[in-house]
């Protein structure tokens, strides 16, 4: 298997997040950027935008594109509201060219029902005996459900580039919760970065890439 094709098998294997709706504009085509800046809004999810930056820049860099991460460079508050002069200002002295928003839209927990099943059991296990047989699936008829709990996030992802302020790209996902902060960010990251190569957003890696695993 080639380094590219295994790069994208790598993406795909992550199942977590789920593209629901995709725009992209008629101008935008795969280019080199200077700099791309991730930047991320998730109100009190400190812990998740610092990690989601981290891994979408990591990918980005896999791309073979420069890349960083807002809070890791500016810090956790530098781009609230205000001065939109100053602020395109900064990027330009950065040498940003392109700016990828990661937006948190809502995080809701979802209870559902697990219903019991009785399972099948090769024949010869447990069916030759009467007493056997009947006492396992006795209990396994009479098992029962139980409730859980999961966590969905709603994402919105837009790609600008900076010079213009020209919108490219616009995605809205969600993602069940991966077990962990860091797993959750992983899989989102991936997804998306993944759906920007394949819309010609970002160009494919070749085959003299070098791919680190994180």
């Amino acid at each position: 298997m080639s380094v590219a094709a295994g790069f994208i098998f790598l993406l795909l294997s992550c199942s977590g997040s789920r593209i629901t709706s995709r725009w992209a504009s008629e101008n935008v085509q795969p280019k080199k950027y200077n700099k791309i800046l991730v930047l991320g809004l998730m109100n009190h999810e400190t812990s998740l935008r610092e990690k989601v930056e981290k891994h979408i820049v990591g990918d980005l860099k896999d791309l073979g594109y420069n890349a960083t991460s807002s809070f890791e460079e500016y810090g956790p508050k530098e781009f609230e509201p205000g001065n939109e002069k100053a602020i395109l200002e900064k990027l330009h002295s950065s040498g940003v060219d392109a700016v990828l928003t990661i937006v948190l839209l809502d995080k809701v927990k979802e209870r559902y029902y697990v219903p019991a099943r009785v399972q099948y059991s090769p024949y010869s296990i447990y069916s030759n005996r009467f007493p056997g047989y009947y006492q396992t699936m006795y209990n396994r008829v009479f098992t029962q459900g139980y409730y859980t709990e999961e966590t969905k996030y709603f994402w919105e992802s837009n790609f600008y580039q900076a010079d213009n302020r020209e919108l490219l790209y616009s995605t809205q996902t969600s993602s069940f919760d991966a077990g962990s902060v860091e797993m959750l960010a992983h899989q989102y990251g991936r997804t998306i970065i993944l759906d920007m190569v394949k819309h010609k957003v970002f160009v494919k890696p070749d085959e003299s890439s070098l791919f680190e695993k994180r």
